[in-house]
């Protein structure tokens, strides 16, 4: 999938989300289509992907056909894509997929499989416990799993930064085997599409 067609796909959805077609919460991408694409450069299909609420991109990505991306979201799962026979999972819970991730990559290295696991998350998840246990754990277990961090500078209402008091985030920068960053610009809000407000 193109560049081109991926802001196609959330422009769409934006404005399906603006007119109250769809009417659960959804949380869009914008400005970060080289470094995803690039990302999923890597990625075969026998290999898994992980992410949180904001997973469009991920699934088109991952090859699940665009109809039945929109037909979710239209039923009201956008923060929740799930499509195991893609390999491809998605929670609305902060820092919920990391622990199953870690899960996944260790069953892939028990058994000897030839497949890796990717996990998507947001600055703010970056600096949780979690994701500091399970990158440290996948680290010194050497597991097949990369983490990648995507910095859109926004965490709901507050700014990462400031809430930690920290200028520079803990992976700020990283590209090694087992997590790599980016940080980004959108032209969207956390959640919505900056018109219709939802309550």
């Amino acid at each position: 999938m193109t560049k081109e067609e991926l802001i196609a796909f959330e422009d769409e959805i934006a404005a399906l989300f603006n007119a109250g077609e769809i009417r659960a919460p959804v949380h869009l991408y914008s400005g970060n289509e080289e470094q995803i694409i690039e990302s999923f450069s890597r990625i075969r299909a026998q290999d898994w992907v992980f992410c949180s609420w904001r997973s469009h991109y991920q699934c088109l990505l991952k090859g699940v056909p665009k109809e039945l991306v929109r037909a979710e979201i239209l039923a009201g799962r956008s923060i929740s894509l799930c499509f195991p026979e893609h390999r491809i999972y998605s929670s609305a819970i902060v820092g919920g997929v990391l622990p199953i991730a870690v899960g996944a990559a260790m069953s892939i290295k028990r058994r000897a499989e030839d497949a890796k696991v990717y996990c998507f998350m947001g600055e703010m998840t970056s600096e949780t416990g979690i994701a500091h246990e399970t990158i440290k754990y996948s680290r010194n277990h050497q597991l097949p799993i990369h983490f990648i961090v995507e910095d859109n500078e926004k965490s709901v209402c507050t700014d990462t930064r400031e809430t930690w008091n920290q200028p520079l985030l803990t992976f700020e920068g990283a590209n090694d085997d087992y997590v790599s960053y980016y940080r980004y610009k959108t032209k969207y809000p956390h959640a919505g599409a900056g018109v219709r407000v939802q309550f």
